[in-house]
């Protein structure tokens, strides 16, 4: 059976495009993002991964929407006249399983009314977090945790990013019994190698 993982944050620029990429190297699972702001001359995260994967079964999926402006989905739409609508948001026809990305937290707005966990609810897919050390994180991911938790949205675990955790892994996972997926170090650049590396390293299969 088809198995589809949504790759989410605690916040902002947290480490989900990294992330993605990883899961898909490991599973050779496809790769999604429903919704792109920004991005659209340099590189998109779509083709970010296409030069970071290097197994021949992950196949990238197109955007539902490209928006210009690198800001909230709901602001970029309002730059482009566009109105994002969840459900015109179609999982893409795939006989692979499937890493979907989203696009900042999970109450980031995607339009007046609705938040990127209202798409992840309308998708029906469980869930990877990303979360990046900070002050304040360990407030930022057990904040997202419940938020899931109380729309009975499954967790299938979380990905720590960047270096000085100290012991924030150790409480977070002990405070919310999930699965630790896998920690990523500062790294002075990401290449396909490295992503391969994390790959063999990473508690993560579909089954």
């Amino acid at each position: 059976m088809r198995r589809s993982v949504f790759v989410t944050g605690i916040g902002t620029d947290v480490g989900k495009t990294i992330a993605s990429a990883i899961l898909c190297q490991r599973t050779g699972a496809d790769y999604w993002k429903p919704i792109q702001s920004g991005g659209l001359e340099d590189n998109t995260d779509r083709e970010t991964l296409k030069h970071l994967i290097t197994n021949t079964k992950t196949k990238f999926h197109n955007e539902s929407y490209l928006l210009n402006k690198p800001f909230s989905p709901h602001l970029a739409a309002i730059h482009d006249s566009v109105t994002i609508e969840i459900n015109r948001i179609k999982i893409p026809t795939t006989s692979n399983n499937l890493i979907i990305e989203g696009a900042g937290g999970i109450m980031v707005p995607i339009s007046e009314d609705k938040y990127m966990i209202d798409l992840i609810q309308y998708l029906n897919v469980e869930v990877v977090i990303v979360s990046k050390n900070y002050l304040g994180s360990i407030n930022h991911t057990l904040m997202t945790i419940d938020l899931l938790k109380s729309r009975n949205i499954p967790i299938a675990g979380i990905i720590f990013n960047d270096d000085d955790f100290g012991d924030n892994i150790q409480f977070i996972s002990n405070s919310t019994q999930i699965n630790i997926i896998g920690h990523i170090k500062r790294e002075k650049i990401i290449t396909p190698l490295i992503i391969q590396e994390y790959a063999l390293s990473f508690n993560f299969e579909f089954i």
